[in-house]
């Protein structure tokens, strides 16, 4: 009797580790698209990843950020937007308006986030990745 209860608590103990793993968070991946390259935008990238830190968000740690950048060539825009809807991405951060519409035209189904506008500001986060519905 003790040997099966024994070998039932080692069984139980292996397989704990896996159902931990299991339950963790998915960490929210960030579409980061500009029509630029990120030479040119060197210091706004800086201030957005300290702004998503300060929000909670370390990039590597709690976030991923996938990033693409036209080089100047609007003509880009469209199939780089594609590439990170393809990619499922938990949300699309864009930094001006024709970037954005380009974003808004791969996908309605993920938010779309213009943090540098010239008509309007945004905001740096998205209600999905605060674990809330977007709308």
């Amino acid at each position: 009797m003790r040997r099966r209860a024994f070998i039932t608590l080692l069984g139980g103990a292996a397989a704990w580790p896996l159902a931990a793993r299991a339950q963790q968070a998915a960490v929210p991946v960030i579409g980061f698209l500009d029509a630029r390259s990120p030479d040119a935008i060197s210091e706004r990238l800086r201030a957005y990843r300290q702004g998503l830190k300060e929000a909670g968000y370390i990039e590597g740690e709690n976030v991923a950020i996938i990033y693409r950048f036209a080089e100047n060539q609007s003509d880009r825009l469209p199939e780089l937007a594609a590439d990170l809807v393809r990619r499922q991405v938990t949300m699309v951060a864009t930094a001006g308006d024709d970037v954005a519409l380009a974003a808004k035209a791969a996908t309605t189904a993920i938010p779309i986030v213009s943090i540098v506008s010239q008509t309007r500001s945004g905001s740096v986060l998205s209600p999905a990745l605060r674990g809330q519905t977007a709308t």
